[in-house]
């Protein structure tokens, strides 16, 4: 009987462990962000850019837009769904931005989920912003398609497609095509020129046919 007492013991032990290390997801960067915000907390109204590495790595976005309060919190090779259970209440909701951009789903998808299940918890981030943030503007940036990773854009486009639909009636809210810029003219297949050796992030290049497509919404 103790055997067995302490048999469970060290499940119940090994299952808390194993959801302390999954608990927070790059957490040094959420925590390297809220220390920059301590020294210097931007003011509210900004224009709010989140999502994964490729948010991350855009390191010269606030001076293409020099004259926009842009905050940049891209958070590691998160996923939407990381989002949605854990950066939220952290990376969104104290800046009470005035306009959200989104780009995430691209590492969900690579990681085997569905369009089907991104478009859900896209949904479920909507939902989580409208209760906190009832007059943010939001603006889904479309998943892109690197050259490294093609071989899911038939899922890419159709979540693309899915959470289009779910935003097109939907007040303050705007989907952003910044897929179609990057595939090389009259072709269906994404431009390599445009992206760093590893074929999956935005090179400078890359960066200039955001900014084009984004300028509009800015």
């Amino acid at each position: 009987m103790k055997i067995k007492h302490l048999f469970l013991l060290l499940l119940l032990f090994a299952a808390k462990f194993s959801l302390a290390q999954e608990k927070f997801p790059f957490e040094n960067e959420i925590k390297e962000f809220k220390k920059q915000d301590s020294i210097n907390a931007p003011a509210p109204g900004g224009i709010l850019f989140i999502g994964s590495s490729s948010i991350r790595m855009w390191t010269d976005l606030q001076q293409r837009f020099p004259d926009k309060p842009i905050i940049r919190r891209g958070v590691g090779g998160s996923e939407l769904q990381q989002w949605v259970r854990y950066y939220v209440p952290y990376l969104i909701y104290p800046y009470k931005p005035a306009k959200i951009f989104i780009y995430a789903g691209e590492n969900d998808i690579n990681d085997g989920h569905s369009a089907e299940t991104v478009t859900a918890d896209f949904k479920q981030l909507y939902q989580m912003i409208r209760e906190k943030l009832p007059h943010a503007k939001i603006y889904f940036m479309s998943i892109k398609p690197g050259p490294a990773r093609f071989r899911f854009w038939p899922e890419m486009e159709k979540a693309n497609d899915e959470i289009k639909t779910f935003l097109a009636d939907k007040p303050r809210t705007y989907f952003i095509d910044v897929s179609t810029p990057i595939f090389k003219e009259n072709t269906s297949q994404p431009d390599s020129a445009l992206f760093r050796p590893d074929y999956i992030h935005l090179n400078s290049e890359g960066y200039d046919r955001w900014q084009q497509a984004l300028t509009p919404y800015l």
